[in-house]
């Protein structure tokens, strides 16, 4: 009885001492369960708003597009006077609005612009924002000085700039 006493206390002194001796650590598994972390429903609202821009914005290109084309055939048409008045008048009206849309499109990224910089949860976004607006009135100039196609490419710099925005806030 003695020698079993003995031996469990023996056993009980040696298995935490065994434990110390070990040289190498154990390291625990990463748990692959955590969720990433959620973004807030403001800067879900902010990506939408972004993603919104963008598909007005590539919208409207593909149509400057055509129109755009079209207008330097009448221009061409025009210094060779073979142009008659009423297409003159058509081309001079659908210059007018895609100046027009130019400027809404302008003034829609102002707004997005004004919205990231004022509301807390979306600013530290608007450093990448920053700018777009510009490069719409870029466009606009350009579109002012009868030069759409380099309007759209200016247009497409901006869509550039926000894909990267929404990249960022994913």
């Amino acid at each position: 009885m003695q020698r079993i006493i003995a031996v469990l206390i023996l056993t009980i002194v040696l298995f935490p001492l065994a434990g110390l001796s070990q040289t190498r650590r154990r390291t625990s598994k990463p748990n692959r369960n955590i969720e990433p972390p959620r973004t807030s429903e403001v800067q879900r609202q902010g990506a939408a708003r972004v993603a919104d821009q963008i598909k007005i914005l590539t919208r409207f290109i593909y149509l400057l597009g055509g129109v755009a084309k079209g207008l330097e055939g009448v221009d061409d048409a025009a210094r060779r006077n073979e142009a008659s008045p009423a297409i003159l008048e058509q081309a001079k009206q659908n210059k007018t609005t895609v100046r027009s849309s130019i400027r809404s499109v302008k003034d829609g990224l102002d707004k997005l612009e004004i919205d990231f910089r004022t509301t807390p949860e979306l600013q530290r976004y608007y450093i990448k924002l920053a700018g777009v607006a510009a490069g719409a009135a870029a466009a606009e100039d350009q579109a002012a000085a009868n030069q759409f196609d380099k309007a759209g490419r200016t247009l497409l710099q901006v869509v550039n700039h926000l894909t990267d925005v929404l990249l960022e806030m994913r």
